[in-house]
């Protein structure tokens, strides 16, 4: 058994419970359609670039900030049917998924490429263990 083999195994274990832990992070169920015309624009939050979501989130709070400065209340504004604070719950909970599912991305390339660092020995008996544990 190669001297990292120990090393790689323990970084792939720290790997798994940091899936573990993003797994049980809040998943993206929206208040809204999703579908937001603004200014004209028609903008689907399921496809916009974390880039668009914080602009659109930017001209949610100049509205919120126009409206306070009006005295006109929050709540009587609806933007495609939805209230501004419903919009920016949606798209901040949309950037936090995406932010996860980067997260898992990387872990899973940082996993293969420990997995290809595990001498062929440790590989064997890996699985090995995995078959023994199938057949139990």
């Amino acid at each position: 058994m190669n001297k990292n083999d120990n090393r790689i195994l323990e970084l792939k274990k720290q790997i798994k419970e940091k899936k573990s832990k993003l797994k049980k992070i809040k998943r993206f169920n929206p208040i809204t359609t999703c579908n937001l015309t603004l200014d004209g624009s028609l903008y689907n939050i399921h496809v916009c670039t974390k880039d668009t979501l914080k602009l659109l989130l930017i001209k949610l709070n100049l509205y919120i900030m126009s409206a306070e400065d009006l005295s006109i209340s929050v709540n009587d504004i609806m933007i495609s049917c939805f209230s501004i604070e419903d919009w920016i719950s949606d798209i901040n909970l949309k950037l936090e998924n995406m932010s996860i599912k980067e997260e898992e991305s990387k872990l899973k390339v940082m996993e293969e490429k420990l997995t290809k660092l595990l001498s062929e020995e440790k590989k064997t008996e890996l699985q090995i263990e995995e078959i023994e544990s199938l057949l139990d």
